[in-house]
C-alpha cells in the first residue's frame, strides 16, 4: 500500500493550519510521536544522568533506548556507535578535533564544493591547525553532480580524510556514496558523511556503506533539534575525546560531553517510533525483499518505512520538476532529466529571471507557501554557480507529508510572480 497523505498528515499537529511547508530542507515539522515522547520525558523522568533514584533510572532507560533506536535507523552494529549532540555542525566541529589530532603537517584531506558548510569549515579549521593541505572536488554546474574523476585524482594522493555529503541540501543531488566510500577505502582515506539532507528521504545503512562516520540531525526527519553521529566502534574507542575529567571513557558517553538535551533525545526516539508506525502501516509491499536482506524487528520496520517514503516522494519529485519547468523565465539548478529522478531528493533550487530570491520567498509567504532563499549554508554551491552576490536561489523541498495538490498551488503562485 502506498502512503496515504491524509493519514500521514494527521500525525503532524503543525499541519493543521492554512500553510504549505516547502521549507523542509531547513527543518521539517515534528511528528506527534516525538512530541509525546518529549512531554512524557519532562513529566515522568526529568533528571540528570546515572542517579540512584527512580527518575534518573527512568531517564537513563529512555536515553539508552534512543541510542538503540538510532543504531537501528542507521543499521549500526551496536548502540555504542551512536553519539548524540546539539546538531550536526556542533558534532562535526567536536569530532573533527579528535580526528585531526592524528594528522601531521604535510598530510592532505579532500572536501567537496557541493557540501553544506558544516561539512566543510570544521575540516578547514582543523587543517589550518595541523598544517594540512585541503584539496577540493568540484561539481558539474550543469547537472549538480560531483565530478568523480576529480575525486579519483585527489584520492591518488592518499589523503587522510574525505568529507562528503549523502545528498546536497541546495540542489537535491544524491551522491553515489557507496561507490565514493569504496574509492576512498581503496585509497586508505577515512570517510565522514553528512547525511542530514538525505535522512528524511530514504534508508541509510552504514554497514553496507562501510563509512567511518555518518551524521544527521533529527529536526530534518520529523524530530527534535538534536544531532546524531555514527562512528565505527574501534575508531571511537581509539580517538582522543575532548571532555572534562569526571566524564566516562566508555562509549557512547565518551563523546557526549556535559549534560545532554535529554528531552530532545527522547524526541528523537519518538521520531524513530513514527517511522516504525509508517513501516507497519504502509511498508508491507517491501517486507519480503527486505527480509531477504536479513532485516528483522525494528530495523525491518524502519527500512520498510524509508523505502515507502522514497517511493512516494519519487512522485512528488516528478510533480515538482514538471511544475517548476512550466514557470516562465525559470532556471532550475541541478538535475532536471526526468529519467534521473532516482539521483535526487525532492529539493529544487531555482531563480526566476532577474527577480531577487528574497522577493519570491516573500511573495510566496503571502500565499502561505513557505520556502527558503539565499545559500542555506551551502555557500560553495552558490559561489560556484555565480549567484551568491545576487541573493542565491529560491529553494523548495518536499517531504512525505506534502501532496501533489500543494505542488500545483506552488506552481500557480510562481506563475503569478513570474508574470
Amino acid at each position: 500500500m502506498s502512503l496515504n497523505p491524509d493519514v500521514i498528515r494527521q500525525q503532524f499537529p503543525a499541519l493543521n493550519r492554512p500553510a504549505i511547508f516547502f521549507d523542509n530542507p531547513g527543518g521539517t515539522q515534528i511528528a506527534k510521536q516525538s512530541i509525546d515522547r518529549i512531554n512524557g520525558y519532562l513529566i515522568e523522568c526529568n533528571a540528570n544522568h546515572e542517579g540512584a533514584f527512580a527518575t534518573s533510572i527512568a531517564s537513563d532507560a529512555v536515553l539508552d533506548e534512543a541510542h538503540r533506536a538510532m543504531a537501528d535507523f542507521y543499521n549500526a552494529s551496536a548502540a555504542e556507535e551512536i553519539v548524540f549532540g546539539n546538531n550536526m555542525t556542533t558534532l562535526t566541529l567536536h569530532i573533527s578535533r579528535s580526528i585531526s589530532r592524528e594528522w601531521k603537517e604535510g598530510d592532505e584531506i579532500v572536501l567537496t564544493r557541493l557540501d553544506h558548510d558544516a561539512n566543510v569549515t570544521p575540516w578547514i579549521l582543523a587543517a589550518q591547525d595541523r598544517g594540512v593541505k585541503v584539496n577540493w572536488v568540484d561539481f558539474d554546474v550543469e547537472d549538480g553532480t560531483l565530478k568523480l574523476d576529480d575525486l579519483q585524482k585527489h584520492l591518488e594522493r592518499k589523503p587522510r580524510l574525505l568529507a562528503v555529503g549523502y545528498a546536497s541540501n541546495a540542489l537535491g543531488t544524491i551522491n553515489p556514496v557507496r561507490k565514493i566510500v569504496k574509492m576512498a577505502r581503496d585509497a586508505g582515506a577515512m570517510v565522514y558523511i553528512d547525511a542530514v539532507q538525505y535522512a528524511p528521504h530514504g534508508p541509510i545503512d552504514v554497514q553496507k556503506l562501510d563509512c567511518d562516520f555518518l551524521v544527521s540531525s533529527a529536526y530534518k526527519f520529523f524530530g527534535t533539534h538534536s544531532g546524531i553521529l555514527y562512528g565505527k566502534r574501534d575508531l571511537l574507542e581509539k580517538l582522543f575525546a575532548y571532555k572534562v575529567r569526571p566524564a566516562t571513557n566508555k562509549l557512547p558517553g565518551k563523546f557526549e560531553t556535559g549534560t545532554q538535551n535529554h528531552e530532545g533525545i527522547a524526541g528523537v526516539l519518538g521520531a524513530i517510533e513514527y517511522f516504525e508506525w509508517i513501516g507497519r502501516e504502509f511498508g508491507g509491499e517491501f517486507a519480503e525483499g527486505l527480509q531477504e536482506e536479513g532485516c528483522a524487528g525494528r530495523r525491518l520496520e524502519l527500512k520498510k518505512a524509508m523505502t515507502a517514503i522514497r517511493a512516494y516522494e519519487f512522485e512528488l519529485n516528478r510533480a515538482l520538476l514538471s511544475t517548476l519547468e512550466a514557470v516562465p523565465g525559470i532556471r532550475i539548478f541541478g538535475l532536471t532529466d526526468p529519467r534521473r529522478l532516482d539521483e535526487r531528493v525532492a529539493t529544487f533550487a531555482f531563480r526566476i529571471g532577474s527577480i531577487h530570491p528574497r522577493k519570491i520567498a516573500e511573495q510566496l509567504a503571502k500565499e502561505n507557501i513557505y520556502v527558503w532563499d539565499g545559500n542555506y549554508y551551502a555557500i560553495n554551491v552558490t559561489e560556484r554557480l555565480g549567484v551568491e552576490e545576487q541573493g542565491g536561489m529560491v529553494r523548495v523541498g518536499a517531504a512525505h507529508y506534502n501532496t501533489v495538490d500543494e505542488i500545483a498551488r506552488l506552481g500557480e503562485a510562481l506563475k503569478k510572480i513570474a508574470g
